[in-house]
């Protein structure tokens, strides 16, 4: 069997965020590679991985179905997994110090690890439109799904003809200046809330920009890391061996390796999907 061959790579620790399952723009499938072609000691989901804004009825395709059952397996083998709420997921902050299992749910989380002591949050705290004008970041999470939704459209075009694909809204962000102020801003302003309590690492999601930058807080080194998302960059952090690193999928010879190696099993009906979720669940 070529399985057998092929063995799943070991993190420390990974961090994602931004997945929006239930949208439109989000890559189930390659985010549902990449978890099983690791085996993490820790998962820290850190927020939006179920965009409650966008989730209709009608629209939860399988694959996104898959990821939620491949972490219920997870948390069945005994992987410790934090979930951080995040603005897109909020609903679920009425439920914070939920706890079974290896499985809890919380709005923020603090590690020490190697001597550093690391902060951990979504980031939707620093957002103006989240904090005065909700229906405002709403319209524009609409737009924003739209937005993807047309460029998955045009890109499948322009592959079928040969061309490179194009990125909308990686384009926006770039050539605004009031965008790339705005995450500047971001960055600086949670290290510097960091150093403030005493942090030497702050990890964020939110933004969609992974990132990992050491930022200067009144004479301190702070340094700021952001997983980016599965919707345009398909980014995550990895903590290994005491070193933090940006994974992009896309990069990802291993896991395409992975993918090719090992049989894909037939994708289950979404009863079978959520039978098998439940039969988890309850071990």
């Amino acid at each position: 069997m070529p399985g057998k061959t092929v063995k799943k790579r070991e993190v420390d620790l990974v961090v994602i965020s931004d997945v929006h399952l239930g949208a439109f723009g989000c890559h189930a499938k390659e985010l549902l590679i990449y978890l099983r072609s690791i085996r993490p000691k820790t998962l820290i989901m850190n927020g939006d991985i179920i965009d409650i804004w966008q989730f209709r009825k009608r629209y939860f395709p399988k694959s996104h179905l898959m990821v939620i059952r491949h972490l219920t397996g997870l948390i069945a083998r005994n992987t410790n997994i934090v979930y951080i709420t995040g603005n897109h997921d909020e609903l679920m902050r009425k439920f914070v110090k939920f706890k079974i299992g290896s499985f809890k749910l919380v709005n923020k989380l603090v590690l020490e690890r190697d001597g550093k002591k690391m902060w951990f949050f979504h980031g939707d705290v620093f957002d103006i439109t989240m904090q005065y004008s909700k229906w405002l970041a709403k319209l524009g999470s609409v737009g924003y799904d739209l937005l993807i939704l047309l460029n998955s459209i045009i890109n499948f075009t322009l592959t079928s003809l040969g061309r490179e694909k194009i990125s909308f809204s990686r384009r926006v962000k770039n050539s605004v200046k009031s965008a790339v102020s705005y995450i500047n801003k971001f960055e600086e302003t949670a290290a510097e809330i960091a150093r403030s309590k005493g942090y030497t690492h702050v990890v964020c999601g939110h933004i969609h920009q992974p990132e990992i930058r050491i930022i200067k807080s009144n004479n301190e080194e702070i340094v700021y890391l952001n997983s980016g998302d599965w919707v345009e960059n398909l980014s995550a952090l990895e903590y290994h061996q005491g070193r933090w690193s940006i994974y992009k999928y896309r990069e990802d010879l291993y896991a395409q390796a992975y993918r090719a190696a090992i049989k894909q099993p037939d994708t289950p009906s979404h009863k079978e999907t959520f039978e098998e979720l439940l039969k988890e669940i309850r071990l």
